[in-house]
């Protein structure tokens, strides 16, 4: 009796340790119930087939990670469709920065050590925000080194970023109020009416991991959950590094154009 108490106990701990990390025993593999909602596993645990990039990723015992210099890792089998979901599961160590891109120019979910790096002063690049765009509503990463759970969704001229199971973006890009952050990104050169990408893996130069990317179309006929998401406040001095970023940005294009 008290062996069957102990393996009892034991098997609870595993599954709140599992719980508070927020990843789950085999992340590289479809649920039932994700199969019959149609994603698709982007990512086999083994290898990197489908994707491609320059011999800086490869696959630790599950995982995607990169090592040396050569740009982001690139989804080719499909393109993200119109609207979808996508799940993942991300990691970073300390003063880490990169990022998911799934719609041309720059549609970006941040991923980021908030703590350390700098661009974690600013909401609106911070982990999980649209970045340059929009903020998550607060920090719901979890320390550095422990898994986070992502989530994407977007249909029609709605965004929805998912940090950790909380819904920290929830963006119709055509609500006026949202125009001047529009505006933001359309300066760094983003449109939010752009479509059509290839999923890719932003490659900073800094250690981070991947798994579990899975990803589905969404049905015209399915109706998207919405709710009322406030973006984290920024700061005066976060504003003011942000317009002198965005300076710099704008004048480098400027002189761009200049030399064609």
């Amino acid at each position: 009796m008290k062996k069957q108490f102990a393996i009892l106990c034991l098997g609870c701990l595993v599954l709140l340790q599992s719980n508070q990390t927020g990843c789950t025993s085999e992340p590289n593999q479809l649920t039932e119930q994700e199969k019959t909602q149609g994603f698709t596993l982007l990512f086999n645990g083994k290898d990197l087939t489908g994707w491609q990039h320059s011999g800086n990723w490869k696959v630790e015992e599950g995982v995607l990670t990169r090592s040396g210099k050569g740009g982001s890792l690139v989804y080719e089998p499909e393109l993200v469709p119109d609207n979808f979901e996508l799940k993942f599961e991300w990691k970073v160590a300390e003063g880490s920065n990169s990022g998911i891109y799934y719609r041309p120019g720059q549609y970006e979910y941040q991923i980021l050590d908030n703590q350390k790096h700098v661009d974690g002063k600013n909401p609106r690049t911070s982990a999980a925000s649209i970045y340059f765009c929009l903020p998550p509503s607060h920090d719901a990463t979890r320390p550095v080194g422990q898994w986070n759970t992502g989530r994407i969704v977007c249909q029609g001229t709605v965004i929805q970023h998912w940090l950790n199971g909380e819904k920290v973006i929830d963006l119709d890009y055509t609500d006026p109020r949202y125009a001047w952050h529009v505006e933001l990104l359309a300066n760094r050169g983003g449109n939010l009416t752009d479509r059509g990408a290839n999923l890719s893996l932003q490659d900073h130069g800094d250690p981070v991991w991947y798994r579990g990317l899975k990803m589905r179309s969404i049905p015209d006929t399915e109706k998207l959950k919405r709710s009322k998401v406030e973006p984290a406040e920024i700061s005066d001095t976060a504003m003011a590094a942000e317009q002198r970023k965005l300076q710099r940005i704008m004048e480098g294009r400027a002189r761009q154009q200049q030399k064609k």
